[in-house]
């Protein structure tokens, strides 16, 4: 649970008053609402929050999305199952997730900013399309912290072929004594470890190439990771995906949620439980830092700070 960089302008808010223009109903401008809209910064990246959603449409709230072009914008809706405190849906530039890792966090912390919600018995139940998550509340203002349960993840190896193909995408070998595999937690990951952080960080892929991979397999995109070792960060993370119109995410959440469950399965060692911290963003200019729980039963908790950095009206 790193420190956000100051640049972030941790303790500024920022007015944002914004009209998106309707391209579907552009006669409709007569019927636009204000709605309550913040930009909050979780882990580092910012995720766009529309916090009064109810009677926006699918196409409208893709429109939005595309606007902000932000990795994710999401929308807070009154909850549908008597368990939730309430539901989050959450789109890329060009299509929905049923679940991703930092838009969770930072929706969890803009409801409770704006008193929206409270947790009870420091927790918050979210509503979104993988289900019922669980985010543990700790401390107020800017010392909360949040960590959240990952979904239940579905695994499958790759094949030699998809590996090779993975090999061609990002230009050089993966460790195959654990081998690549499909995490499904919501948001569908290629995970695969390189062998260091080094590695990792010179990665330059094929943007292209990638999307088509991803679309064939039905993968929101590719998660790779490789180990700092000596370093106060236990590993270095990207993540790309280009097909949702993300070619690389500054710090994603359900992808070091899926290296997590990666690991558990694939490292004797961590079996019986561990916690690191996941630098990621370096090459898009962030420094974003993770904080991963590994439990004993190969349950995968995620964490982080959460920081508001622009804060205002959206007309639409």
């Amino acid at each position: 649970m790193g420190d956000l960089d100051e640049n972030h302008h941790a303790n500024e808010v920022v007015t944002a008053r914004a009209r998106v223009v309707r391209q579907h109903q552009p006669s409709h401008y007569g019927s636009d609402t204000v709605r309550n809209y913040k930009v909050v910064d979780a882990f580092a990246p910012p995720v766009a929050v529309v916090l009064d959603a109810s009677g926006l449409t699918d196409v409208e709230m893709q429109t939005i999305a595309r606007w902000t072009n932000l990795s994710e914008t999401t929308f807070v809706l009154p909850a549908s199952s008597p368990e939730a405190d309430y539901k989050l849906r959450i789109f890329t530039p060009r299509s929905e997730l049923p679940f991703a890792g930092h838009p969770t966090l930072g929706s969890a912390h803009a409801v409770l900013e704006a008193g929206r919600i409270s947790p009870r018995s420091g927790v918050l139940i979210q509503e979104c399309g993988a289900g019922l998550i669980s985010i543990a509340v700790a401390g107020e203002g800017k010392g909360r912290t949040l960590t959240l349960s990952m979904p239940p993840a579905k695994l499958r190896t790759l094949t030699d072929d998809e590996v090779r193909e993975l090999e061609a995408i990002l230009g050089r070998a993966v460790r195959k004594d654990e081998a690549p595999a499909i995490i499904d937690v919501g948001a569908v990951w290629v995970v695969a470890r390189l062998e260091d952080a080094q590695a990792v960080l010179d990665l330059k892929p094929d943007f292209a190439r990638s999307a088509e991979f991803e679309r064939k397999l039905g993968a929101t995109g590719l998660t790779i990771f490789g180990s700092h070792g000596g370093s106060h960060a236990g590993i270095e993370v990207r993540s790309f995906a280009p097909s949702c119109g993300v070619e690389e995410d500054p710090v994603c959440g359900s992808g070091n949620g899926s290296v997590g469950f990666f690991r558990a399965d694939r490292e004797a060692a961590v079996r019986s439980g561990i916690s690191y911290t996941a630098s990621q963003g370096r090459q898009v200019g962030r420094d974003g830092q993770v904080s991963v729980i590994i439990d004993g039963e190969g349950n995968v908790s995620v964490g982080g700070m959460c920081v508001t950095c622009a804060d205002g009206k959206l007309i639409y």
